[in-house]
């Protein structure tokens, strides 16, 4: 960190978390928050670590630059429980003009540590069909936006739009003025998630390797998944040199969504031999941070989802729940509590083997079992997962009752009949044996069918 406290490129072995679920994600269809469900979000993102907070888009409209205004002054200075002893940075997203930046920085600017993120598309096919710019103008822009940043802020960060299809010698052009022009860190969006871990890779270390000034700047991935490749873009930019990665929780996002946190974060930490690098992220508050996201914005998370998804510490196939119950080593690469969960589950259904249906029943209290009763139990469970996806505790308490703890018989129903309608009377018939063998029956009325048969 410098006097200032933005974090510069010198600290090589953290790589700096910017969570844009409250800007990128909140622009997945349907995903609109208010301005209160903002702030719970975001201070659960300062629990979760999260260095820099993209709170929003300013002058999208007067409720997103309240919603960005409020998370300055409210979350901006919290610190309790935070790795770093920081405030987490509150970052406001501005297009390359002067009108953007303005609004992005009165909304940040009471907070402790405040950013203004611009932006620009750089690639062709944007200067030719969106912004109906050449190349210079492209440029001159950059140098005006992010020098007029500058003059409000200390940490101003740069973003050329579409870098994925940029000419390369372009981007280091581009990038260089806006480095002289006082940008703190430049980000490199794969907006439309067209690239390759290869290509985005190359590209990182070639635009790191020849950009002027590039070891005076952080540099920053922005990943989506069109291809489903983000995390993996994401990751390839990292082992490149990049160290801020811009993802949102659960990975939503525009069109297919942005990078995952929890997918880079664990990726990290489950992979130190890789990349040799931590994040100031507390793992610990993964699964508590998707869970809120998913309810606020109502974008179920898909239950094989990595590290958050309803199955990813869920077992059924017998050969896994014996691994399982024998060394977790053997099926899982880490821990559920590490991401914040209690502990695995083994799911029964008609994949699963003897030894996990024992131990569920030792779980249940029916330790006292023999290998017959088990059996017996076992071959009852294997008809009913059949026909069911998933076996219930409460499946495996009726099938110990019917199989093993079954009293004898002392009544028999021999018959029932019951007679109801819109215009009659519930009427029922009644045919029981009982245990000296005599048959008894009788019929009753009442208010309906089944006080009928209980008269």
């Amino acid at each position: 960190m410098d006097e200032d406290g933005v974090r510069t490129q010198d600290t090589q072995d953290t790589v700096v978390v910017f969570d844009t679920t409250l800007r990128d994600g909140e622009q997945s269809p349907g995903a609109t928050l208010n301005v209160e469900e903002k702030l719970e979000i975001a201070r659960q993102l300062s629990r979760l670590g999260v260095d820099i907070c993209e709170a929003g888009f300013p002058i999208a409209s007067p409720g997103d630059f309240e919603a960005v205004r409020r998370i300055a002054e409210e979350v901006g200075p919290l610190t309790e429980g935070r790795q770093t002893g920081q405030p987490m940075v509150i970052a406001g997203l501005a297009r390359a003009n002067r009108e953007d930046i303005d609004r992005a920085y009165e909304a940040v600017k009471v907070a402790p540590r405040h950013r203004i993120h611009t932006f620009l598309a750089t690639s062709d096919i944007h200067l030719k069909h969106k912004l109906k710019i050449d190349r210079e103008e492209c440029i001159q822009q950059i140098i005006d936006s992010v020098s007029y940043a500058r003059t409000l802020c200390d940490d101003a960060e740069f973003s050329p739009e579409d870098a994925g299809r940029s000419d390369p010698e372009f981007l280091t052009v581009a990038l260089g003025e806006a480095i002289k022009a006082g940008a703190t860190t430049l980000n490199i969006p794969d907006t439309v998630g067209y690239t390759t871990p290869e290509e985005f890779g190359w590209l990182m270390d070639y635009l790191i390797e020849n950009t002027p000034g590039a070891d005076q700047v952080v540099w920053s991935v922005h990943c989506h998944d069109d291809l489903g490749l983000a995390t993996a873009n994401t990751l390839a930019g990292v082992k490149a040199g990049a160290r801020q990665v811009e993802v949102t929780i659960n990975g939503i996002g525009e069109r297919a969504g942005n990078t995952s946190l929890e997918e880079i974060v664990m990726a990290i930490h489950t992979r130190p031999q890789v990349f040799d690098l931590h994040t100031n992220i507390d793992t610990g508050q993964i699964t508590r941070t998707s869970r809120m996201v998913s309810a606020y914005t109502g974008m179920v998370v898909q239950p094989n989802k990595a590290i958050v998804g309803a199955n990813a510490f869920a077992h059924e196939a017998g050969i896994h729940q014996d691994g399982m119950l024998k060394s977790h080593l053997t099926y899982e690469i880490m821990r559920p509590e590490t991401v914040g969960l209690s502990a695995s589950r083994l799911v029964l259904g008609k994949h699963s083997g003897r030894h996990a249906f024992r131990v569920r029943l030792q779980e249940m209290g029916y330790g006292d079992l023999t290998d017959r009763e088990i059996n017996l139990a076992f071959d009852r469970f294997k008809r009913l997962a059949d026909k069911k996806k998933i076996v219930a505790d409460a499946d495996i308490e009726a099938i110990i009752a019917d199989e093993i703890y079954q009293p004898p018989e002392i009544w028999h129903l021999n018959h029932i009949q019951v007679s109801c309608g819109d215009h009659s009377i519930p009427t029922a018939t009644v045919s029981l044996t009982g245990p000296d063998g005599e048959i008894r029956q009788d019929a009753g009325v009442g208010s309906g069918p089944v006080d009928a048969v209980y008269k």
